[in-house]
Formats: C-alpha cells, structure tokens, sequence
C-alpha cells in the first residue's frame, strides 16, 4: 500500500476537503484497507459528469486499496436530500426509485472496479425501523442543531415552509453511516452538513467516527453554473460519443484543469504534469482539450468510439464537412398568406427550438445555417423550394435534412 503522504496527495487532488484531516492520517497509518461510503438516492435515470466526481475520487482510493460502500438509497429517496433546496421534494415512487437505480448502478460501474465494491441498499435497515427506533435515532440530535444546516436556517428565516420528514433525512444518512461502519465518506460540498451528522451519531454510538471528504462541484461547459440538465450545460454518461466529443472541446480554456482533475481517469501527477505544460506555454491548449475529451469519451465508449469521435470533430469543425450521417426529417413545411415557410416554426418542429421565440432568438444571434448559409436577423421566411431538401443546422452539432412531407 501507498505511504500516507502518497495516499494524501491522490485523496486531496482536485480540491478535495478532508474534515478532520488529523483523523484520516490516523486510519491511514493502520495500514487496512479503509470503508469508504457513497450514499446516493436515485431522483434521476441519467448521470453527467457533474455526478461522476464523487465516483471518480472513489476510484482512486479502490486504486489505493480500500473498498468502496456504494449505498443506493431507495430508503432515503423516499424523503429526499433537502440539500440545498429551497422547497419540499415531491416524492418518488417505489417503481420510479427501482428503476432509476438500476440505471445509476450500470452507469456507476463504467467508473467503480466491482470487485472492490460493495453494493448495498438502505431500504435494508431503514424500513425496518419501527416507532420506537426511529425516536431513539431522533433522540440524539436537536431542533437547534438541524437548523444549523443553511437551506433549513434561510428556509426557516424566510418563512418558507419545511416538512417534519425532511428533518430525517440527515438522521438517516448518518444511520448509514453506522450501519456499514464507514472510516470516511463522500460528497458534495453541500453535503457537509449530512456528513459531519454521521460522524456525529458514530461517536454517540461508541463508534470511531467517519472522516468527511468534500469535493467541489463541477462547473458546465459554460464555464459559469455548476452542471446541470436545467441549465443545458451538461456532458452526460450516456451522451453519444460525437456528442460527448463536441462538448468537451467547446469548454473554456480555463477549466481545463478542473475537468482533468474531476472527471477525467488520469492520475494526479499526470494532471500535474499536463498543468505544468500549460502553465509554461509548453502544451498547446488545443491539443491538451483533445487530450481531455478522448480520455473522457474512452472512459464510456472505449478506446475506438474515442478516435471516431475525434475523427468526427475534425471533419465538422477543421475541414468544414458535413456529418457522414445527417437525420432526414419530413415535415409539413407549410406556407403562410405571403407563400413562405416560416423557419422558427421549422426549428420547432425538428426539436431545435423548444418554442417559436427561442427559434428567433436563435436566427437574429447567427446560430442557424441554412443550405451551408447563416441566416441573417429577422430572416425567419423562406421560399418553400429553398428549404425542401436543405440541411438545416443549428449550432455546431445539430442537422436535419428536411423533405415535404
């Protein structure tokens, strides 16, 4: 096994928080392989990348010898992880809380080695708690002290409403704490509140507490909001290889060392070596992106998808060449009184536009190319034998080949 410096480095790569530090360096120097938990409730089928950063931090300690706790939390998810929420979450099924889990599992273990993970579900050992448990869980934490957390103290202070059974919530995730006697576990930095609770509870229950290992939220393609399906700036797990391809290339230089130290499989040192380069003026931005963006699709599409993407890019982007493959729509392509076809309608219907006011928005910026040629602001008619039969392009990734239908 490592030393404990060496160890450190790699857990504290990508700004890692480690809470109390003194605390890891003590388990470390057992020499045994460590129990570090991930609980996650599954609210959503799909992963990005954003939700791959705590699976990548728990592949690097699998690589240092320690077994990962993946907790799949179809009992939490029934409450729903308040964190950072300003209003109640509507409940999950327990058919929808299945399904989603199945997905995030299959998704989890493109990153995770199987054979140092063990998979369990909450719903285990928490639907058994009867009344009498439950209160002797409640017992050891107070009002005050779950006010403490911020989105509860600016719900409270704002006058917003907070349901009772969202106060169970970090009770709970710090009953899985003790249930799989956890050395650390990970999450978000939003998720301290959660982990300091398990720590707590451990200590309470004559157990040697957890470590709690915070890491930061990963950024979107934008470069400004933290990624998410809501904002459009995504990269997800299962985003066809040319996509995932495209979109990393397009995020800003400046989060490149982010990216590389987050969400791609490259050992620190090689991230520090490729920063170096950067810094330096050595490695050429450009190069470095392609660098990121093929280690990242070769992570979920293997090493061949990686190199048709990049081949795929090139011939978009550098040799100004259609895709070999183009959707071929047939649509209505109706005219109106004056004879034309009205495009945002067009955009609409292919699925570019989700309303006819984003198609415009999307015409007067320049982001719409029809038959190879921009349209200009305001151009959203066009003859009907123009458009039959032309590529329509929508930004840089999206085709359609439309016909009369």
């Amino acid at each position: 096994m490592p030393t404990i410096e060496e160890q450190l480095r790699v857990i504290q790569s990508g700004d890692a928080s480690i809470v109390p530090l003194d605390a890891l360096k003590s388990k470390l120097a057992s020499g045994r392989p460590l129990r570090v938990k991930l609980g996650v409730d599954p609210t959503a089928p799909d992963l990005h990348l954003g939700h791959a950063v705590p699976l990548r931090k728990l592949r690097q300690l699998q690589g240092l010898g320690h077994v990962v706790v993946l907790i799949i939390g179809d009992g939490t998810a029934l409450v729903g992880d308040p964190s950072g929420r300003n209003s109640t979450r509507p409940p999950l099924s327990p058919e929808q809380i299945d399904a989603n889990a199945q997905t995030y599992v299959e998704q989890a273990f493109k990153i995770l080695d199987a054979d140092r993970t063990e998979l369990v579900r909450n719903g285990d050992w928490l639907r058994p708690l009867d009344l009498s448990g439950l209160l002797r869980l409640a017992s050891n934490f107070t009002v005050a002290r779950i006010l403490e957390r911020d989105d509860f103290s600016k719900r409270y202070k704002s006058q917003q409403p907070i349901a009772l059974h969202e106060f169970l919530y970090p009770l709970m995730q710090a009953y899985d704490s003790v249930q799989v006697r956890a050395d650390v576990e990970l999450g978000g930095t939003d998720q301290l509140f959660n982990l300091l609770a398990g720590r707590e509870l451990m200590e309470k229950m004559g157990m040697e507490p957890q470590v709690c290992l915070t890491l930061p939220l990963l950024e979107g393609i934008d470069g400004v909001q933290k990624m998410s399906k809501s904002y459009g700036n995504y990269v997800g797990i299962t985003d066809p290889p040319d996509d995932m391809f495209g979109k990393l290339m397009s995020i800003p230089d400046a989060l490149m060392e982010r990216y590389f130290y987050l969400a791609s499989s490259l050992p620190p040192h090689e991230v520090e070596q490729i920063v170096a380069g950067l810094t330096t003026g050595t490695l050429h931005p450009n190069l470095v992106k392609r660098q990121l963006a093929a280690d990242i699709v070769t992570s979920y599409h293997g090493e061949e998808a990686a190199r048709e993407a990049e081949a795929a890019f090139d011939r978009l982007f550098k040799q100004r060449e259609l895709p070999e493959e183009i959707q071929e729509a047939g649509l209505s392509l109706a005219c109106g009184e004056d004879g034309l076809v009205y495009l945002p309608a067009v955009l609409v219907e292919l699925g570019f536009a989700a309303s006819a006011g984003e198609a415009r928005r999307l015409i007067d910026g320049g982001g719409v190319k029809l038959a190879g040629a921009a349209l200009t602001e305001g151009g959203y008619r066009v003859e009907p034998a123009v458009i039959d039969g032309a590529v329509v392009q929508v930004g840089k990734r999206r085709f359609a080949r439309v016909f009369k239908a």
